[in-house]
């Protein structure tokens, strides 16, 4: 089978010639810079051989066009908390407007798709990384966003509007370039920052109305469920065809998430316990369990989230061999 074959059949709960998988990260040491940023993507794909092909930009290309401004602190996932938000009071919801993509934080995450599509190495469905509108509305403001929603709701609404059809704009754009779907972060569908009434008003619409625009178009929609005490149940309804979330350490088990979602799943691996701190023979039990919860059908191996920026190079090796993956061997982990 080819990658794309074998991702296919997976999303249809198809056998399959050995289980699909995939790892990404982020590369803070090159991430904003587009050239150098698809370049270690690519490294890292040649290295690891995954399935798809995730492209993970720095955390803020997605609000820095409104103002809002990065730390030079990495945490240990890789990212970098926001030092400067751009809403600081009701009237700056009024600043966020629809983005046009030329010349733009945006536009930088797409050159690094193009960069990642054209090239020889990749052989399989390259995705670009967004995220919700409502996600992206606590990334411009913080805390007070949970104010906001209660006391200023249509100035959100109104920001909620724009940063939705600045991402439509986007895909459409990754389209034409020839990506092949969106690796789709919901970091608000949680009950540690909403109720649920709050992400039916104000996220879950517009969750929907992005995953059904790039439905036509796009060959592999991962819904990935960002964080702890999630509302899987209403995740679990959105028009996607692959789920991803923090099995191992937030729930549900692969097994019961696959009672309730249409599609395939993707996990199994706990990114700390079992891919930074432990041994290769850790992962490859994780492995085993991952594929016997799921009768090794409909199912990626893969974390439920980013990889830690130390990674065991060699537990990720062991697990591209078990999986019936060639990993280059020659080629350096990119740093």
């Amino acid at each position: 089978m080819t990658k794309l074959e074998r991702v296919l059949a997976a999303l249809r709960r198809q056998p399959t010639d050995r289980p699909p998988y995939a790892f990404w990260r982020h590369f803070p040491d090159v991430d904003r810079n587009p050239a150098a940023l698809a370049q270690s993507t690519l490294r890292f794909h040649e290295r690891y051989q995954s399935d798809f092909l995730k492209v993970t930009p720095t955390g803020g290309y997605a609000v820095a066009d409104w103002g809002c401004v990065e730390g030079s602190e990495v945490l240990p996932d890789g990212h970098r908390p926001c030092a400067r938000h751009a809403v600081n009071a009701p009237e700056d919801w009024k600043k966020i407007r629809p983005v046009k993509m030329e010349s733009t934080a945006w536009a930088s995450h797409l050159e690094t798709i193009i960069r990642c599509v054209v090239d020889r190495r990749v052989d399989c469905p390259t995705i670009p990384t967004v995220f919700s509108p409502l996600s992206l509305a606590r990334k411009l403001s913080g805390d007070r966003l949970n104010y906001d929603l209660k006391e200023n709701p249509q100035a959100v609404t109104d920001a909620l509007e724009a940063i939705t059809e600045t991402i439509l704009a986007f895909m459409e754009a990754c389209f034409r370039e020839s990506a092949e779907g969106i690796f789709y972060s919901v970091q608000a569908a949680s009950t540690a920052f909403h109720t649920e009434e709050e992400y039916r008003r104000f996220g879950e619409p517009y969750d929907r109305r992005i995953l059904e625009a790039v439905r036509p178009q796009s060959r592999l929609t991962i819904l990935h469920c960002h964080g702890e005490r999630l509302m899987f149940d209403r995740l679990a309804t959105l028009p996607a065809d692959a789920w991803n979330w923090d099995d191992r350490r937030a729930g549900p088990s692969l097994r019961e998430a696959q009672t309730r979602v249409p599609g395939a799943v993707i996990g199994g691996l706990d990114q700390w316990s079992a891919l930074q701190d432990a041994s290769p023979e850790a992962a490859l039990a994780q492995v085993q369990d991952a594929l016997a919860q799921t009768g090794g059908r409909g199912v990626f191996l893969g974390a439920g989230c980013v990889l830690p920026v130390g990674t065991s190079d060699a537990t990720l090796v062991s697990l591209a061999k078990s999986l019936g993956g060639v990993p280059k061997l020659g080629f350096l982990r990119p740093q």
